[in-house]
């Protein structure tokens, strides 16, 4: 039966330093307009540290154009990273839009309307 092996605490480190690294790329060196105002939210990496999945979110911005535009900027952004990070392998970046944000509203909203028709179903009975 084979384990998954979990994180190293330098995984950890190293996904934590390109995620700042990223940011600060992405802010102020990427000049393409169909990336709007992105937040990078994590960093998951192989154990070989071989590629990188970059989960972002936006403020502002189309979320399929942005990750188009990130995506296609990959090659620059890990060329700013070798500059930044010592370590022996820059990994491919693969940014992935993620929803975590979206959901979390829609779910507030949901309990919001639940506790809010609950609420009136109280004041009814009462």
């Amino acid at each position: 039966m084979a384990t998954k092996k979990s994180p190293t605490n330098r995984s950890y480190k190293v996904a934590d330093q390109i995620q700042r690294d990223l940011s600060e790329l992405i802010a102020r060196e990427l000049k393409d307009p169909r990336v709007g105002m992105v937040t990078i939210n994590a960093i998951e990496l192989t154990p070989d540290y071989a590629h990188a999945k970059v989960f972002f979110s936006l403020l502002v911005g189309d979320p399929d154009a942005s990750a188009e535009g990130l995506n296609a900027a990959a090659g620059f952004l890990r060329n700013g990273l070798f500059k930044r990070l010592h370590i022996h392998t820059v990994p491919t970046l693969h940014f992935v839009y993620d929803r975590t944000t979206e959901h979390a509203a829609d779910m507030n909203a949901l309990i919001a309307k639940a506790v809010s028709s609950r609420a009136k179903d109280n004041d009814e009975q009462g």
